[in-house]
Parts: structure tokens; C-alpha cells; sequence
């Protein structure tokens, strides 16, 4: 029996468990609703890719329904402004996402009109969309037959085929697995179900194994300990950066604001005035750093931790004469700071100056 022989089976018994259990997604056109000849609508399809990118499903959810309330169409959000898209934003993460979410809108609206490219070179020649990006809008928007390799199919395909090389080397291993496992009919399917079944059943804890479309053909199963895999080389232990957060109030209660350069570490964002820190760099953490004189009381440390490195902010409150030589910047109501693009980590800061600075006011 040949290996194109071997796939065929495992292929059509997942996608008979999609159509039972495909989980019902505001983005996805299920099963049933293809049945009645709906289509996949490209735009959403490539939204949630871009907001799904290193973030949980249920996150996602409210962020994608104010998008798309907001701006329903890849041409209404190209001609949005983008400090709009950037508040919308906020929260969610990754903001050079957000940026590149703008400029690939605006890129198919007005220079491809408003139709986004059927195939995965055209759409990687758009901003901000990669290979897997560009695979999976492939597939499930125009049912083309492509290899679509996120998280949850990576932890299915490395216990399907016990592979043992660890990630991220596995990957060029894994994507030529899910590519000679893509049926031609129903690609986009197939991808979907791949992904539900890594989320739902192939999880990594206490995988259902009993329930899975595959376990007969697993060759993890039995053998060894599917939470093993997929293998991962040793991460390395993340950088601790340093830094100072400066909150400033004004006498009827408002937050001094400003707004970061566009380039660089959440670029375009909005934040409260600190030191210089980066990525690669500590920033002074005493009042040293203040933006202006006054009478700065520490009020502990904040942590959030980035992608690449972990940064660890001494936060500082002053109340100040709304005069006061702030520099570049505008003083915020508080029952307005949460429309504001701020980021986690300045939320963070500003919560542990004012721990009720964005808790919403009962009614009276």
C-alpha cells in the first residue's frame, strides 16, 4: 500500500468528524451553512487569521465582532483612521499586527479593488501576511489545496507521525506531512478540522485520545506519552528588562498621556511617560527618568512579560496642577482611559498608581 494510499483514510474519517463536531466560530462557515451555499467571506476569513496569530480563540471573539461591526468591509477599514484601529486594538496584543492589519487593508482596497488574491503568493505579497497566514486563507477561503500549519496542527501531525525532531527544526517536516495528507477536495475543510481537533480533542493535556478520528493510526498512541510531543528544544531563559512609569494626575483626577513613535515596540501606541527601555536595553528606573518636577511617590512594580524578553516597571504617581510642564502630550479623563490605545503593560502601570482607574461607575 502506498503512502497516498495510507493518508487517503485518515483524511476522510476527520473530515466525517468535522462535519459532526466542527466547532461553531463567528468567522467560519461551517458545514451546514456551506450546504446551503454560503460562501467564505475572504475578509473575515483573513481577520481572524491576523488576530488568532499567538492569541486563544475566545480572546479573539470580542475583538473581532467590534471589527466587524465597526468596519465590515476590508475597504471600510482601509479608509479608517488609525488611531481608531489602534484603540480598537488595544489589548489584543502584538501591535505591529494592528499596523499591519491597516496597510494590508488599504493595499487590497485600493490596489487590488477590494478582492483579495486567491492564491498563497499573492496574498504573502500583502502586509504583514506570512506563509501560514497566507496558506490558511488559501485554503479556507478559496478552498485552494494548501498546507495549513498552526499550533494545534503541529501537536497532531507530531503524535500522528511520532516525529521526534523538535520544533521549531520539525516544521519544513511537518508542513510536507500536512501537505500529503490535504485532501483536493475540501482543503479548507480539512484545515479547519485539523486545527478543531488539535483545540478540542488532541489538546495537550489529557488529549481524548478514545474520541480521536486518528487513534488507529496513531503512532504515538500506546507507545509513549502523547503530552511528550511534539518535541521542543529547551527554551532559553528570557531577559529581564528594567524600567520606570511615571502617572501623573491632574486635580480633577485626568491622566497625563502621550503617544509612542510609530516605529518600533508597540509603535503607534498610547502610554504613560517612562524611561528609555527596550528590548535590548534597561531604562533608569528612579525619578531621575520623571518627565517633569514634582512630587513622585513609588508605588511598587509592575511585570509583564513580551515575547522575547520580560520587563519589569517601577511605577511612580504624582498629583500635579494640570499646567505643569508635561511635554508632548494630553491629559486623559479617567472614565475615559479605557478607549484609549493603551497597551497591557501601561494598564498595568496605571492600575498600580490608580487600582480603580478603569473600573466602570455604577449608575446611580
Amino acid at each position: 500500500m502506498t503512502q497516498s494510499h495510507r493518508t487517503a483514510a485518515p483524511a476522510d474519517l476527520l473530515l466525517a468528524w468535522y462535519d459532526r463536531h466542527h466547532r461553531d466560530l463567528p468567522w467560519r462557515v461551517s458545514p451546514p451553512m456551506a450546504a446551503r451555499g454560503i460562501a467564505p467571506d475572504p475578509y473575515r476569513i483573513w481577520l481572524s487569521e491576523v488576530m488568532l496569530q499567538q492569541t486563544t480563540v475566545q480572546a479573539v471573539k470580542s475583538y473581532f465582532a467590534l471589527f466587524t461591526a465597526r468596519w465590515p468591509t476590508v475597504t471600510d477599514l482601509a479608509k479608517a483612521d488609525n488611531e481608531d484601529v489602534m484603540k480598537s486594538w488595544a489589548g489584543l496584543g502584538y501591535y505591529a499586527r494592528a499596523r499591519n492589519l491597516k496597510k494590508c487593508a488599504e493595499a487590497v482596497a485600493f490596489e487590488h479593488g477590494g478582492v483579495f488574491p486567491d492564491t498563497e503568493e499573492g496574498l504573502k505579497a500583502l502586509p504583514g501576511i506570512g506563509d501560514y497566514t497566507a496558506a490558511a486563507i488559501a485554503a479556507i477561503a478559496f478552498n485552494r489545496k494548501s498546507a495549513v500549519l498552526d499550533g494545534n496542527v503541529e501537536r497532531v501531525v507530531s503524535r500522528l507521525h511520532a516525529i521526534e525532531m523538535p520544533l521549531p527544526a520539525a516544521k519544513p517536516e511537518m508542513r510536507a506531512l500536512v501537505a500529503e495528507m490535504t485532501p483536493e477536495d475540501r482543503p479548507g475543510d480539512f484545515a479547519q478540522a485539523m486545527m478543531d481537533l488539535g483545540a478540542t480533542i488532541c489538546t495537550p493535556r489529557r488529549p481524548a485520545c478514545a474520541l480521536c478520528p486518528f487513534n488507529a493510526d496513531c503512532r504515538v498512541l500506546g507507545r509513549d506519552d502523547p503530552e511528550l510531543y511534539p518535541r521542543k528544544a529547551a527554551k532559553k531563559e528570557k531577559p529581564v528588562r528594567l524600567g520606570a512609569a511615571f502617572v501623573a494626575e491632574d486635580e480633577t483626577g485626568a491622566v497625563f498621556l502621550r503617544k509612542r513613535a510609530e516605529s518600533g515596540l508597540l509603535g503607534g501606541m498610547t502610554e504613560v511617560p517612562g524611561s528609555a527601555w527596550t528590548a535590548r536595553i534597561d531604562g533608569k528606573t528612579d525619578i531621575s527618568a520623571a518627565p517633569f518636577s514634582a512630587d513622585w511617590q513609588a508605588c511598587g512594580t509592575v511585570v509583564h512579560v513580551f515575547t522575547h524578553f520580560e520587563l519589569r516597571l517601577s511605577v511612580y504617581r504624582s498629583v500635579v496642577q494640570r499646567d505643569a510642564q508635561a511635554g508632548a502630550g494630553w491629559w486623559q479623563p479617567k472614565e475615559t482611559l479605557d478607549g484609549e490605545a493603551l497597551p497591557t503593560v501601561m494598564k498595568k502601570a496605571i492600575t498600580q498608581a490608580i487600582p480603580d482607574a478603569f473600573q466602570k461607575k455604577r449608575k446611580a
